[in-house]
């Protein structure tokens, strides 16, 4: 399983039984025409560069100073001023706020919860699961703040809380809940949570199912769902023209993702910055 970061057996169609949060989004997770529908980028574009947020993790961070996602590419590019000097770029490239220390962190991200965002929400939770950022440790208090970034939208909130429920990180063991979470997630468009749901099928051989949330998953940009894909082919399991059409996806995405930017902050920070 693959869990979504901070900063990640038998999938039927039955509902999970958690009744502390009936107001989940996400709609009927029984309904297969919404549960495979392709959903759309998650974070649509960089607001700087105007080129679509890469899937991966590390090609974009949230600035909590003004609620923004924002490419690697742009977070690494040098600044200039009028003279064309390189200025100092410790400081948010959309907004301009200098980088925050923890403490700052925690308080910039408690005032963006108070206007209402759910990225804000979730990346708190994530500092009480883990302890860090100011937050002290409190899964409970994760929790309930992914619940109300899942009931926002963001979709990442509902495969922490998965995530949560699969591993037993402050509540009990539940598969089938963990499994309800992945579902709403995969609709709201985590391709990590599609990814799971997946190996989920694949476990329990229902390859059909588990080839359509990795193709869903390989064309949103997922490398794992495509070697997954990949690795059904060799063993005959799907067909090559299935593999050629992920292929073809995964390869549209990446044309959708690229920038000279993004490719010099991979290569001057490694894994920190790569985007694919």
């Amino acid at each position: 399983m693959s869990t979504s970061s901070g900063s990640n057996c038998n999938v039927g169609t039955s509902k999970s039984n958690d009744n502390s949060n009936s107001n989940d989004s996400g709609g009927d997770v029984n309904n297969n025409i919404e549960l495979f529908k392709q959903p759309p980028p998650q974070h649509g574009d960089c607001p700087i560069c105007i080129i679509r947020i890469p899937t991966l993790h590390t090609g974009s961070k949230y600035k909590p100073c003004c609620g923004k996602v924002i490419c690697s590419g742009c977070i690494y590019a040098p600044l200039y001023d009028n003279q064309g000097n390189k200025v100092d770029n410790q400081k948010c490239p959309f907004c301009r706020t200098p980088t925050p220390i923890d403490d700052e962190v925690n308080d910039m991200l408690k005032k963006r919860i108070e206007a209402g965002d759910s990225q804000a929400m979730y990346n708190q939770g994530c500092g009480h699961r883990d302890g860090i950022h100011g937050c002290p440790q409190d899964y409970g208090k994760g929790l309930e703040l992914w619940h109300r970034a899942g009931e926002l939208g963001y979709s990442a909130a509902h495969t922490a809380i998965g995530n949560a429920y699969y591993y037993g990180v402050g509540v009990e063991v539940d598969k089938e809940k963990a499994k309800h979470y992945y579902e709403l997630a995969a609709i709201g468009g985590c391709v990590i949570a599609r990814y799971n749901l997946g190996c989920f099928e694949k476990k329990a051989g229902n390859l059909d199912r588990a080839l359509r949330h990795f193709m869903i998953a390989a064309r949103s940009g997922h490398g794992k769902s495509l070697k997954q894909i990949k690795r059904l082919c060799t063993n005959g399991h799907v067909t090559d023209e299935d593999y050629t059409e992920a292929l073809q996806s995964y390869q549209e995405y990446l044309g959708e993702i690229k920038s000279r930017q993004r490719d010099e902050a991979a290569a001057a920070r490694g894994e920190l910055y790569r985007y694919y």
